[in-house]
């Protein structure tokens, strides 16, 4: 807005007697509110003071939508001053003390947030001289490429979908297997690593056995665990299959006969999905449980 406009409101504003409001947010203009429009939250309306006879402008950095600007009530207002980026309003005295009226502008360069929304509450005797009005502005190209992003998600999520429909339709047993390509001719191959794993000190739990599994398409860890004495039940929740350089597998379900009581030992299967390749070196093996910060940690987990 041209320099020559602003001194114009300001004029106006400080020449109406109005009394001045306390800054909810440091302003460029000594006792002028300061609000900020984020470009993503949903539109709340900002609460303005305003008083019958009274001047209360409102000053943009983006330009207005002349023909934009919803108010409520506005044959009771006497004055209203629509500028590029610039509004002044001025109650009549037909306004009562306690009465709202809803504010809506709109802006002419199309980011986001399109508008804003103020909802005006008149006062016996003060009102907000001065409002600045600031938007953590947009562009279609974030959107764009926001939307570029959620696209490749469904991309992943349609994968994962058709991958449990196809598991969900084949059938139980070595047929299973067969059918979604999980066996070539090694068929699949197991070792007992119970020896050879690390077990962290802080465990919440203790593993009594370890096997691992290598198919055509991916790698298994069983564990048999057992809750320490004086320890409530546990349940997993997720797990976490990384290799040595760091990289890790994409871990497709976490498998548990029941929750693990008190002295008693139960299995859990962690299976990942995984080349023949990659599946070779050591793998750290790190579970949690559900609702709670209880942790089980294998290391040196090797496969077939």
């Amino acid at each position: 807005m041209p320099s020559s406009s602003f001194a114009v409101l300001l004029g106006f504003l400080f020449t109406s007697g109005a009394a001045v409001a306390q800054a909810e947010f440091p302003s460029t203009v000594p006792g002028a509110r300061r609000i900020e429009l984020a470009p993503d939250e949903a539109p709340l309306p900002s609460e303005i003071a305003v008083s019958p006879g009274l001047s209360s402008g409102f000053y943009f950095d983006s330009d207005l939508l002349s023909d934009g600007i919803e108010l409520e009530g506005r044959e009771r207002f006497s004055l209203v001053d629509v500028g590029q980026a610039t509004l002044r309003l001025v109650p009549s005295s037909r306004v009562n003390p306690g009465e709202t009226f809803r504010l809506v502008v709109r802006f002419r360069d199309g980011a986001s947030p399109v508008r804003a929304f103020f909802l005006l509450r008149a006062h016996p005797a003060k009102a907000e001289p001065l409002v600045e009005v600031y938007r953590g502005k947009r562009t279609i190209e974030t959107y764009q490429q926001e939307a570029r992003e959620a696209h490749a998600k469904l991309l992943i999520c349609q994968g994962e979908n058709a991958r449990l429909s196809a598991e969900h339709d084949a059938p139980a047993g070595l047929t299973g297997l067969i059918s979604t390509g999980a066996l070539d001719d090694s068929g699949v191959a197991g070792r007992v690593v119970t020896q050879d794993v690390a077990q962290a000190a802080g465990n919440a739990l203790e593993a009594n056995l370890v096997n691992s599994y290598r198919s055509r398409t991916g790698v298994a860890v069983e564990l048999m665990l057992m809750v320490r004495s004086g320890a409530q039940p546990w349940s997993a929740k997720g797990a976490l299959l990384r290799g040595k350089a760091g990289a890790d597998l994409k871990v497709l379900r976490v498998w548990q006969e029941q929750p693990i009581p008190v002295g008693e030992a139960r299995r859990v299967v962690v299976e990942a999905e995984t080349t023949t390749a990659a599946a070779q070196g050591n793998f750290s093996l790190k579970l949690w449980e559900e609702g709670g910060p209880r942790t089980v940690t294998i290391s040196n987990v090797t496969f077939p």
